[in-house]
C-alpha cells in the first residue's frame, strides 16, 4: 500500500512539474517576408534571438514564420495558422518591402504598389487588434532600406524609381515606413525602427549600408545581427514573465 501511494505521489509530482514547465514556456514568433525567412548560409535574427535565450531560458521557443515574397495581404491568409495557433507571448512583425514594391519590370509595367498603403495600414492594425485580444506583446519592425545593384537597376530602374539617385529605390518604401511608424504610435506598440538604424549606420565614416546586404534587399549576417541586437534590447524590457 505504501509503495503504491509513493508511486502515485511521484507520478503526481512529475505531472505537476511537466504542467508548470509547459505553463512557463514562452513563445516568440517572428512574422515576416524573406527578410525574416530562413536563408541558406545566413543566421537570421530569429536564430540569434533563440541562441541568446537558450543561454539562460530553456523555456523560450522562437518560431521563424517568415515567408519569401509575402505582403501583409498574403500574410493575413496565414496569420491564424502561423501565428495565433501557436499561442504566442510575443510577435515580431516585419512586413512592408513587398507591399510597397511597384513591379515596373512586368509587361505592361505596374503603376502602383502591390498593396495600397491604406490596405497596408489596415492589415497591420488588424494583426495588432487580434494579438491584443490574446494579450500577446507586439513589436513592429520597419523594413530596411533597399540599395541599388546592377540586377535591381535592370528590373526596377524606371519611374517611379530613380536609378541615378543612390536612394532612388526607396521613394515608395519610405512612405510605407512612415505609415508603420504612425501605426505603432497610435496603437501604442513597440517599434524597432530598423530603417532608421540602417541610415544611421550609413552616416558613420568608413561605413556604408551596403555592408549589411547580400543583394541590395536582403540583410546578410551583419545586417541580421544588427537587427537581433536591436530586438533583444526591446524584448528584455518587456514583461514576458521569464
Amino acid at each position: 500500500m505504501k509503495k503504491r501511494i509513493c508511486c502515485l505521489l511521484v507520478f503526481a509530482f512529475a505531472t505537476l512539474c511537466a504542467s508548470n514547465s509547459a505553463a512557463q514556456t514562452k513563445t516568440i514568433v517572428a512574422f515576416g517576408d524573406s527578410i525574416t525567412a530562413p536563408r541558406k548560409n545566413v543566421t537570421t535574427y530569429s536564430d540569434l534571438i533563440r541562441e541568446e535565450f537558450q543561454k539562460k531560458h530553456s523555456g523560450v521557443r522562437v518560431v521563424n514564420a517568415g515567408v519569401p515574397g509575402d505582403t501583409t495581404a498574403k500574410a493575413k491568409e496565414r496569420f491564424e495558422k502561423d501565428v495565433l495557433a501557436r499561442d504566442p507571448d510575443l510577435v515580431i512583425i516585419q512586413l512592408g518591402t513587398n507591399d510597397a514594391a511597384v513591379d515596373v519590370w512586368k509587361k505592361p509595367p505596374a503603376t502602383a504598389s502591390r498593396v495600397p498603403i491604406v490596405d497596408y495600414e489596415q492589415n497591420l492594425r488588424e494583426f495588432i487588434a487580434k494579438l491584443k485580444r490574446r494579450k500577446a506583446k507586439i513589436i513592429l519592425v520597419t523594413p530596411p532600406p533597399t540599395r541599388w545593384t546592377e540586377k535591381l537597376k535592370e528590373m526596377y530602374g524606371k519611374p517611379p524609381y530613380n536609378p541615378n539617385d543612390e536612394d532612388g529605390f526607396n521613394v515608395i518604401l519610405k512612405t510605407y515606413v512612415q505609415r508603420m511608424r504612425r501605426v505603432a504610435r497610435e496603437e501604442d506598440v513597440v517599434l524597432v525602427d530598423l530603417n532608421k538604424e540602417y541610415y544611421k549606420y550609413h552616416k558613420v565614416k568608413g561605413r556604408t549600408m551596403d555592408d549589411l546586404f547580400l543583394d541590395g534587399m536582403h540583410p546578410n549576417n551583419k545586417g541580421q545581427k544588427l537587427e537581433a541586437e536591436l530586438l533583444l534590447k526591446r524584448i528584455k524590457k518587456l514583461d514576458l514573465g521569464l
